[in-house]
């Protein structure tokens, strides 16, 4: 589940991934331009995500991290409705990852700098979303992107930080104490990638 913090509207987006197989479930948003008191509006954001957790079971919940932006008073009530979303999460026991709009606009798009516009042109395609879907607001597309970001994030290859980190170590790591004995070719294979070029 991603989720676009706002304090007039919130995006969120569903995706569910089976494999390499992603596909939308759901998005929308959170309408709460109705509802001037701040306290209300923090407490319908709690509900709303509270109410949407329980309805989909989420596994997992990625949300932009607020932007650091000149205007002091909207990045606090941006943190505000963030940290809510948050407490909706954890109150459910999900894990939460935050992501930097820059870095979710860099993993859809391949450009930083990107728009709204441009972020949810490409998650249209990649996640074959008809006009039949769409939703007049593109925070819907933007908690979505956030959501795509996490997958691609969660889905790369780890790397082991306490394995050997060349060759020369990976043999040295092989032929200790009670370490599986290397195989002939394995042998030769670490000698020629060992070996200095001429």
């Amino acid at each position: 589940m991603g989720i676009d913090p706002g304090t007039n509207v919130m995006g969120y987006g569903l995706l569910r991934v089976e494999g390499k197989r992603v596909e939308m479930i759901a998005m929308g948003v959170i309408d709460l331009r109705r509802c001037h008191d701040v306290y209300t509006k923090l407490g319908r954001i709690y509900e709303r995500v509270a109410g949407l957790i329980d309805a989909f079971k989420p596994d997992e919940l990625a949300i932009e991290a607020p932007f650091f932006g000149k205007n002091v008073q909207s990045m606090l009530k941006l943190g505000r409705a963030q940290g809510v979303a948050i407490a909706a999460a954890i109150s459910r026991g999900l894990p939460i990852h935050e992501y930097a709009p820059l870095k979710i606009k860099q993993a859809i798009t391949a450009n930083g700098q990107a728009d709204k516009a441009q972020v949810a042109g490409v998650l249209k395609r990649i996640l074959h979303i008809g006009d039949d879907n769409a939703v007049p607001f593109l925070d819907a597309t933007d908690a979505l992107a956030a959501a795509y970001c996490h997958y691609l994030e969660s889905s790369r290859p780890t790397l082991v930080s306490d394995g050997p980190r060349s060759w020369k170590a990976f043999v040295k790591q092989r032929s200790g104490a009670g370490a599986q004995p290397l195989t002939t070719p394995q042998i030769k294979l670490a000698k020629a990638l060992c070996k200095k070029p001429s």
